[in-house]
């Protein structure tokens, strides 16, 4: 796997190349701002890039907006966000369209190695990584009726369900049956109106479709004149 690094901490930056190397992963490159990440996708096309959120000149969005045109130029490229906090408004736009090959990872949040380095190698296969706290973030700001219509435990599963797990993997970190989880899905695609969906992959996609769809109607509302 071969991967382009995009932080601009010089130590955490120099820190991921070593412990990337260390498991076999080529870093073709270490980039500490967005024009340069872009130079660098361009020039060497990795399997993966490994984008922090705050980048030069401004240290806002910079790296996750660069993520945003990369996706666009270069659909197959694999995409981690590694930040240290969740950029809402273009984390929703990153991953309101296809989620393969997609991650969104809290800096604090990643604490195990093997795991993280797992993460990055799901991704780039193709998979889908979401941190809990990411999703939780989502689902908060964009609380609707048919969110409204959740009972606990389908909100625990929605959430589970959109970091990408399956039904078996809900399972086990609720400690219930998998036939238990299968019918808290079917009542939640119920409750919110989606279509059941065959793949891990699509079933994210319709949870994130759903919270992109209460970005726009928030954004409606915002823009209707007040009533008389």
């Amino acid at each position: 796997m071969r991967v382009v690094i995009a932080e601009d901490s010089v130590l955490l930056r120099e820190g991921l190349v070593q412990l990337l190397a260390r498991d076999g992963i080529e870093v073709v490159a270490a980039v500490a701002d967005a024009d340069d990440l872009v130079r660098a996708v361009e020039e060497a096309r990795p399997d993966l890039a490994l984008i922090d959120v705050r980048m030069p000149p401004t240290h806002s969005n910079e790296g996750i907006r660069a993520a945003l045109a990369l996706r666009q130029k270069w659909p197959q490229l694999a995409i981690i966000i590694l930040s240290q906090y969740v950029e809402e408004r273009y984390a929703i736009k990153l991953l309101a369209n296809d989620t393969s090959r997609l991650g969104y990872l809290l800096k604090d949040r990643v604490a195990d190695v093997p795991a993280f380095l797992a993460t990055l190698r799901r991704v780039a296969s193709g998979g889908t990584a979401l941190d809990p706290e990411v999703v939780s973030q989502l689902l908060a700001r964009h609380r609707s009726d048919p969110l409204e219509l959740l009972s606990r435990r389908e909100r625990e599963v929605l959430a589970l369900m959109a970091e990408g797990r399956s039904n078996s993997g809900i399972a086990a970190a609720l400690f219930v049956s998998e036939s238990a989880v299968a019918k808290h899905v079917n009542s939640i695609f119920t409750k919110l109106d989606l279509d059941l969906a065959g793949s891990d992959h699509r079933r994210v996609l319709a949870v994130l479709r759903f919270l992109d769809g209460g970005e726009r109607n928030s954004a409606n509302q915002s823009a209707m004149p007040p009533s008389t």
